[in-house]
């Protein structure tokens, strides 16, 4: 399938004639053991074990698919798994004073996620779905407690991740307090660019999601409306481009230069 919009490589006045294309997701009814085996390969907790040592982790995990917008847990929920992104993306918000939710960060495969009460957190403190079509790993508590006994280095690597998450909430607050609305879109621009973004070059950094307005103010502490001014700003200056289901970096130096307040 393709999605219509302007053509990254003629700029932000290039007329709706072009079309960037979008690779659509296909599922089947369950992930089969070679892509289960690739994605847990890939995930930090597991990285370096043996194809024998992930297979046994495998058959501890059930296979679960979602549709896009399909609620995974919510926030307030007993936390009582965690979950690997198999396939699809993975959106995790948390709701507002008003009721609302929002986006705190989007997931891809071989990411973990999730929360268990040995591990220090018995509810769910924000909620997951799926932003497209989506399958996900699970592994209940008792399972995932047997796996540390028997990896005392998959252990070492949840202590390091936990407080590696810590430390990034940290980093956040602060950067909300003095960092420009500009300077956190910029960011979070970047910090998607790298996780999921797709160099195409001359058409820029793609990022085939569909990304709100709303949760990309989410993920940069904003409003919806100063993310939209934004945006437009840089698109008529032709640092980025969009559509419907799509987000393309044009520029990602003057966007970095954005980040770092110096725009």
């Amino acid at each position: 399938m393709a999605s219509q919009g302007t053509d990254p490589r003629r700029g932000p006045s290039a007329s709706a004639h072009r079309t960037i294309p979008l690779r659509e997701i296909t599922l089947p009814h369950r992930c089969p053991r070679p892509v289960r085996l690739h994605v847990l390969a890939r995930a930090p907790y597991f990285l370096g074990l043996a194809e024998d040592e992930l297979d046994r982790i495998d058959r501890r995990m059930r296979t679960h698919s979602y549709a896009a917008e399909d609620q995974i847990y919510r926030a307030g929920d007993r936390a009582e798994a965690l979950y690997v992104v198999a396939e699809g993306r993975v959106r995790i918000s948390q709701s507002t004073a008003d009721g609302s939710g929002t986006v705190t960060d989007l997931l891809v495969p071989g990411e973990l996620f999730g929360a268990m009460g040995s591990l220090g957190e018995p509810y769910h403190r924000q909620s997951a779905s799926a932003l497209v079509a989506t399958c996900v790993l699970r592994i209940g508590q008792d399972d995932f407690r047997q796996v540390l006994i028997d990896h005392p280095r998959v252990g070492l690597r949840v202590l390091d991740d936990v407080s590696a998450r810590l430390a990034r909430t940290q980093s956040d607050i602060g950067g909300q307090a003095t960092q420009t609305v500009p300077q956190r879109v910029a960011t979070a621009l970047l910090r998607l660019a790298d996780k999921l973004g797709e160099d195409r070059g001359p058409q820029g950094i793609m990022l085939e999601v569909p990304l709100s307005r709303a949760d990309l103010a989410g993920l940069a502490r904003s409003t919806p409306e100063s993310v939209s001014r934004i945006m437009s700003r840089w698109k008529q200056q032709g640092l980025i481009d969009s559509g419907r289901r799509w987000t393309a970096l044009l520029d990602r130096e003057r966007l970095e230069h954005e980040a770092a307040g110096m725009g």
